[in-house]
């Protein structure tokens, strides 16, 4: 019997093992700690896993991570050598996430939360000096396939976009050359990129150093929709005290759930959501996995999967 090892220290595995039962049927789907044949084993998804978890699966033939991202897969150390890992792709959460940019883009565009003041306040104040969005530039690190559908919806409400990747002919910009002159041309600066030891802490003062002044928008806006761990958390609360940051809007923390005693949670000029920026279905996921061991079975290759080297 075909075996899929779930993988899963974040959530409660069984509704997840439901999901691959009714999409797998005929498959044994079990979990680390149960007793099963580790030769059976031709699949695993994970999220989160404990460490160790796909270690002596002899026919292993793939690892699929249950999100977008793939960093939790990578640091388990004893995570097999040469099994490919899958990262999922689907429709559902690349919309949500657009809707999620281009919401908080609008918003520092017309400057909600200013006018959220002077409600608060009962102060009837107009700011005639409103850009529009053609006068605003959006820079988007990270042009993966969130980033490339994001970058689309914002060209379609008029801004302007630009976007890095960190190798060569996949954006507008590339190399740290490239990341330079796109920060310095960001009213708005969107990250999306995936944590890798190369992106670890990018967000940081240097970097908000070089941002322009965006005064049309109240000050250049930050937007945070990767990892927790590309951003400097002291180094955004530093900017936004002296001015150099206008504003930052946060779905992911260096640590989740943010803590009680963070800053970050009542700062006037920061938004903080739960790391729903994208929250995807899981049965579309399931279904999405599903649908790619099926097709490996009958001799088809695997598709979004990650490079190693790179982390993405």
């Amino acid at each position: 019997m075909n075996t899929l090892l779930l993988g899963i220290g974040a959530w409660d595995p069984e509704p997840w093992r439901a999901r691959f039962q009714a999409v797998l049927p005929g498959w044994q789907v079990v979990l680390p700690g149960e007793i099963f044949d580790r030769r059976a084993v031709r699949y695993a998804a994970a999220w989160k896993q404990p460490e160790g978890t796909f270690a002596d699966l002899p026919l292993l033939d793939a690892i699929f991570s249950l999100g977008a991202g793939v960093d939790h897969l990578f640091k388990d150390r004893r995570l097999p050598e040469g099994v490919p890992v899958v990262r999922v792709v689907d429709p559902d959460l690349t919309t949500r996430m657009s809707e999620y940019v281009v919401m908080h883009c609008l918003m520092a565009l017309r400057r909600v939360r200013v006018y959220d003041g002077f409600q608060r306040e009962r102060k009837w104040i107009d700011l005639r000096d409103q850009p529009q969005a053609s006068d605003i530039r959006v820079g988007l690190l990270g042009m993966g396939v969130l980033g490339q559908d994001a970058a689309a919806k914002l060209k379609t409400m008029g801004f302007q976009v630009a976007g890095w990747s960190r190798r060569d002919g996949v954006a507008m910009h590339h190399g740290a050359e490239g990341l330079d002159a796109l920060v310095a041309a960001s009213d708005i600066l969107v990250a999306m990129m995936p944590l890798t030891a190369d992106t670890a802490g990018i967000l940081d003062a240097k970097l908000f150093s070089r941002l322009p002044k965006a005064e049309a928008i109240g000050g250049p806006v930050l937007i945070n929709v990767g990892r927790g761990g590309l951003q400097n958390e002291a180094d955004i609360l530093a900017a936004l005290e002296s001015g150099t940051l206008g504003t930052a809007v946060l779905d992911v923390f260096q640590t989740e759930p943010l803590p009680e005693d963070s800053p970050l949670w009542s700062h006037p000029h920061v938004t903080v959501t739960p790391h729903n920026s994208a929250i995807s279905s899981p049965p579309a996921i399931a279904a999405y996995v599903a649908a790619q061991i099926r097709a490996h079975m009958d001799g088809q290759p695997l598709v979004n999967v990650v490079d190693p080297a790179h982390g993405y």
